[in-house]
C-alpha cells in the first residue's frame, strides 16, 4: 500500500529498527501527536522494514505521549501553525534587553528594592533559564531580586552564526614567555579558549546594561555554559557575595555525557545537534522524571524555530576544552584559592554526574564549601524540586 510520509520537525534522525510501521506526524493546537500505521503486503501479511525513521520516539517519554495523529489531519496544521500558537510559551518573567549587538532574553523577579539582596541564576547546556522560572518566583516572594538570563545561542536569546557578532570559537591564545635565548615561545600548557572569554566578556556587558550592582548572589548550573559561570566567578572573586552550585561538573573526574561526545564527532555533530527534542531528551536522561508536555513544548520550541539554536550548541560542545576548564574550577576553588561562602545543592538522582564528584568537590575547601543533598532530584534540581531548591537557597543566602 502507498504510504505518505509527513515531517514537520527538521531532521529527526535517530533510527531504530521496529515492526514494519510508517509514522505520519502533524501539528495540533497543543501537542504534536503521532500515529503508527501497520504496512501490510498485498497478501496481508506484515514486512519488516530495514528501520523506522521515527523510532527515536520509543526511547523518550515525553515525546511519546506527545506526538501521535489526528483522525482528521486537515483539522490540525502543519509545523508553521503549532510554532506561531506556542511561540510565547516559556517566556514568564522574561523580556529581551539589547547588550552591544546582541539581544539577550532575561528573566526578572521581584525589584531593586529586594530587601534581601539580588541573586543571578545561570543555566547549563543544552537548557536555558526556564528551568529556574519557580525558583525565581518563591525567592522573589522571600524577598530577593532575581535575573536569570538565557545564554547567548540558548534559550529565547540571540543565536549569532559563527562570524556574525559572536564566533563560539576555539581559537588559540599562546602566553608568551621569554626563553634564555630572548626569543618569545608559546607556552602551550596555558591554552584559553576564546569561546570561554567571549562568554565571560558578553556576561560582563549584560551585568553593567541590567545594572546589577555587586556583590550579588551567584546560582550556576549545567554542562559547557554553567561551567563558564563558575570560571567567571573565579575571575571576578570581588562581584560575588555567595555563590551556589546546582550539579555541575566540578573536577576533571566528572564524566562527559554522551550528547557532547557526539557533538564533537565531524559530521555525526552537525546532525545530532538539529534534532529537534535534543534538549527535552537530555533532561529526562539525567532525572527520575518524565517532563509534563506543556515543559517539553518550552524546551523544544528554540530548535524547532530553527537550526540557530542546534549549531550553537555544536560550535560550544566542539570548541570547550573540557579538562582544561574543569582543572581550572577544582584548582580554582581549593583551600587557599577561594574564601567565599559556597553551597552545593545537589540532586541526587542525577545520572549524569555522580553525589561523589560534589563530595570529592567539598573536600577541596571544606571551610567554605558546604554540600546539601537534595533527595528525588536529578540533574536539573530546579526543574525536578524546586521547593527544596528554595528552601536550600533561602537558607544560604
Amino acid at each position: 500500500m502507498g504510504l505518505s510520509l509527513l515531517s514537520p520537525l527538521p531532521l529527526l534522525h535517530s533510527f531504530s529498527p521496529t515492526k514494519s510501521t510508517a509514522s505520519r506526524i502533524i501539528a495540533t493546537p497543543s501537542r504534536l501527536r503521532l500515529c503508527t500505521i501497520k504496512a501490510t503486503s498485498e497478501k496481508g501479511s506484515e514486512e519488516d522494514p530495514s528501520f523506522n525513521p521515527f523510532g527515536f520516539v520509543t526511547d523518550n517519554p515525553s515525546s511519546r505521549s506527545a506526538i501521535q495523529l489526528p483522525e482528521s489531519p486537515a483539522e490540525d496544521g502543519n509545523v508553521g501553525q503549532i510554532l506561531y500558537r506556542t511561540e510565547d510559551k516559556g517566556r514568564e518573567f522574561g523580556s529581551t534587553i539589547k547588550s552591544g549587538k546582541l539581544r539577550w532574553f532575561v528573566r526578572e523577579t521581584g525589584s531593586k528594592e529586594s530587601r534581601r539582596g539580588t541573586v543571578v541564576f545561570l543555566h547549563g547546556a543544552p537548557t536555558q533559564s526556564f528551568s529556574y522560572r519557580t525558583v525565581m518566583s518563591e525567592m522573589s516572594e522571600a524577598g530577593f531580586h532575581c535575573y536569570a538570563p538565557d545564554w547567548i545561542g540558548f534559550g529565547f536569546s540571540d543565536k549569532p552564526q559563527p562570524g556574525y557578532g559572536f564566533n563560539y570559537t576555539g581559537l588559540l591564545i599562546c602566553n608568551m614567555e621569554s626563553s634564555r635565548h630572548g626569543s618569545l615561545l608559546p607556552l602551550i600548557s596555558f591554552k584559553k579558549y576564546l569561546s570561554e572569554k567571549e562568554y565571560h566578556e558578553a556576561f560582563d556587558k549584560l551585568l553593567d546594561v541590567l545594572e546589577i550592582k555587586s556583590p550579588f548572589f551567584l546560582v550556576v548550573q549545567g554542562f559547557l555554559v554553567g561551567s563558564y559561570g563558575l570560571t567567571w566567578a573565579l575571575k571576578n572573586p570581588s562581584k560575588v557575595e555567595k555563590i551556589a552550585i546546582l550539579n555541575t561538573p566540578l573536577t576533571v573526574s566528572s564524566p562527559v555525557p554522551g550528547l557532547f561526545k557526539q557533538l564533537r564527532i565531524p559530521l555525526f555533530g552537525e546532525f545530532t545537534c538539529q534534532n529537534a527534542i535534543l534538549a527535552e531528551r537530555f533532561i529526562e536522561g539525567g532525572s527520575p522524571y518524565v517532563l509534563k508536555n506543556e515543559k517539553a513544548d518550552v524546551y523544544r520550541l528554540p530548535y524547532l524555530s530553527s537550526g540557530g539554536p542546534g549549531f550553537a550548541l555544536l560550535e560550544t560542545a566542539k570548541k570547550i576544552n573540557f579538562g582544561d576548564t574543569l582543572g581550572q574550577i577544582a584548582n580554582g576553588f581549593s583551600s587557599g584559592s577561594w574564601d567565599k561562602p559556597t553551597l552545593l545543592a545537589w540532586g541526587i538522582a542525577d545520572k549524569y554526574l555522580s553525589q561523589s564528584i560534589a563530595e570529592e568537590f567539598e573536600k577541596l575547601n571544606p571551610q567554605h564549601v558546604k554540600l546539601r543533598l537534595i533527595e528525588g532530584a536529578g540533574h536539573l534540581p530546579q526543574e525536578d524540586w524546586p521547593e527544596k531548591v528554595v528552601a536550600a537557597l533561602r537558607s544560604f543566602f
